[in-house]
Order: C-alpha cells, then sequence, then structure tokens
C-alpha cells in the first residue's frame, strides 16, 4: 500500500515519473540494494546483522574488474562468465569469513561486521592504488554492457534477477528446513539448541547466502559503470538494512518479510526518484531520509509489538 500511494505521489509531483524509461530506471537501480537485502533479510531473521555488504561489493567488484582485465581468456564471453564465477566465489568466501569470525569467535555480528567492513574496503583502496579500477578492453566492455542494459522480451535483465532472487530466498525462508531453522534461531538461540539446531551452522550459512547474494549484485553492478572505487557500495549497509526493516522484518530477529524486502527497497528507491523528478529536496539529502525511514520503521514495529 506505501508502494501504490508513493506511486500516486510520484504521479502528482511529475507525471514523468510513469514513462516507461522512468519506471525501468527505478527497477534497474534497484536491482543491488534488493539482491543485497534478500540476504540481509536471512542475516537479521538469524539474529544476526552484516554492516560490511558495500565494503564487500566494492572489493569483489575490484577483484571482478582485475580478473576481467588480465586477459587470461582470450573469448571476451568466456572470460565474462568466468568473472561471475569468481564473484560469486569471492562474495560466498567474505560471507564465511563474517560467519565463522561471529560464530566461532563468539563476537557480536555488529563488531565482527564493522571491522570486515574496513577490511574490505581498505583492501579494494589498496588494490585500486587510492584511484579506480577500471574495464580496460572495449570489446569485454561492451558485451558485458548487455547484462544490465540488456533485456529479454523486453523485460530488462536487473529485473529478472530481483524476481529470480527474491523467489529462491522466499522459497529458502519459508519453505524448507533450513529456513525454520533460521526463523527458530532468531526467535530463541537457547530453545533452538536445546532442540538440536546447530546455530553456529545456520548462522554462518546465512552469511555465506548473504555473500552471494553481494556477488550477484556485483555481477549486474560491474557493467553500470566498469569500474570500482573506494567509494563503491558506499551507505548500501544503511540502504538494505532500511529495505528489511521498512519490508516488515524483526531487527531483533526470528520474524521475516521476504516479498516486503523487497517492496522496501523499490520503496527506497522510489522516494529518491521522486525527490530527484520534483526538486523540492536536494537529492543529496536522501541518505538523511533513508536514516529517518528506519527510523520510523522501529518505533512503527516496536508500537506494533507493544499493541499485541
Amino acid at each position: 500500500m506505501a508502494l501504490a500511494l508513493l506511486c500516486v505521489l510520484g504521479v502528482l509531483v511529475n507525471p514523468r515519473f510513469l514513462g516507461l524509461e522512468n519506471i525501468t530506471n527505478v527497477l534497474a537501480r534497484s536491482t543491488f540494494i534488493a539482491t543485497i537485502a534478500v540476504g540481509q533479510t536471512l542475516v537479521i531473521v538469524g539474529g544476526g546483522l552484516d554492516l560490511s555488504v558495500g565494503a564487500m561489493a566494492a572489493l569483489v567488484s575490484g577483484l571482478v574488474i582485475l580478473f576481467l582485465n588480465s586477459g587470461l581468456i582470450a573469448d571476451p564471453t568466456l572470460l565474462i562468465l568466468a568473472a561471475m564465477a569468481l564473484s560469486l566465489v569471492a562474495g560466498a568466501l567474505c560471507g564465511l569469513f563474517n560467519g565463522l569470525t561471529s560464530t566461532l569467535g563468539k563476537i557480536e555480528p555488529f563488531i565482527v561486521t564493522l571491522g570486515s567492513m574496513g577490511i574490505f574496503r581498505s583492501l579494494l583502496t589498496w588494490l585500486a592504488q587510492g584511484g579506480s579500477i577500471t574495464i580496460k578492453s572495449s570489446d569485454v566492455r561492451a558485451a558485458y554492457s548487455q547484462v544490465y542494459f540488456g533485456d529479454l522480451f523486453g523485460v530488462p535483465y536487473p529485473v529478472l534477477v530481483i524476481l529470480g532472487v527474491a523467489i529462491l530466498g522466499a522459497f529458502i525462508l519459508y519453505s524448507t528446513a533450513y529456513g525454520r531453522h533460521v526463523r527458530a534461531v532468531g526467535s530463541n538461540e537457547d530453545v533452538a539448541r536445546y532442540s538440536g539446531i546447530s546455530v553456529a551452522r545456520v548462522r554462518t550459512i546465512t552469511y555465506v547466502l548473504q555473500g552471494l547474494c553481494v556477488a550477484i549484485a556485483v555481477i549486474v553492478y560491474v557493467p553500470r559503470l566498469s569500474s570500482a572505487s573506494s567509494t563503491t557500495g558506499l551507505g548500501w549497509e544503511l540502504t538494505a538494512i532500511t529495505a528489511v526493516v521498512v519490508g516488515g522484518t524483526r531487527l531483533k530477529g526470528g520474524v521475516g518479510r521476504m516479498w516486503g524486502t523487497i517492496a522496501g527497497a523499490l520503496i527506497l528507491e522510489v522516494i529518491g526518484n521522486i525527490m530527484l523528478l520534483s526538486n523540492l529536496v536536494s537529492e543529496y539529502l536522501i541518505g538523511a531520509v533513508q536514516g529517518a525511514i528506519i527510523i520510523i520503521a522501529m518505533l512503527a514495529q516496536r508500537g506494533l509489538a507493544r499493541g499485541r
């Protein structure tokens, strides 16, 4: 309902809001946050939190571009496919690092991912020597650009990515034994442990899945700008968490709304788009609006909890 009301507001502010080009742009731009937010939903439902997703995206993007520039494979298509596989492996390993450090080290996820955020972003800055890493080959750049700018029967590939990741995430959370374990661990860790659930394994896998979601977002993101720098993914962690909370997932864990998360990501992108089209509020205040939204959403959740 909130998303529908925002769309009505967008039309009132600027009739161009419902233009095919603008709608396509909104959906494509929301791909990165929506994809990452799916993984964040699993992490939060399991009682964790990942603040490193933006820095992780920057590091994985840099590694992918360096691989594309290596020229290890002559054929551009095979090179791109290999780079996509590298992205998935790198993302999974980053997620595994966060998960194992948190569970085996028995350190709060907030602290672990705050530390890894600094590690990942610093590694990317070191690889880029303080600048940016850009795809050098024009042939590779042209071939890879279709992943972001191409479409299938008129539906942009990024939109298909959102749908695919969301369907898979919803299936894992709602229709598998592992999804039930994630909800159980997030609801009450002690009860889950006494029930025979391996809390450490369940939580570690949520971080690995988060890393894979980041990797998928990177696969779609890299062809958009064909470069990565220390500012890549900056603020994505706040936006992803905001999308999750706005979508109805309880920040304390145990309750998750996967499709609500997708709606939350779209809401944030639509709000930013309306701000740009209206010229009533500076685009530089989008971060402030997102911060206010997450506070309001948390107050609403607390009010609903007290009402029960």
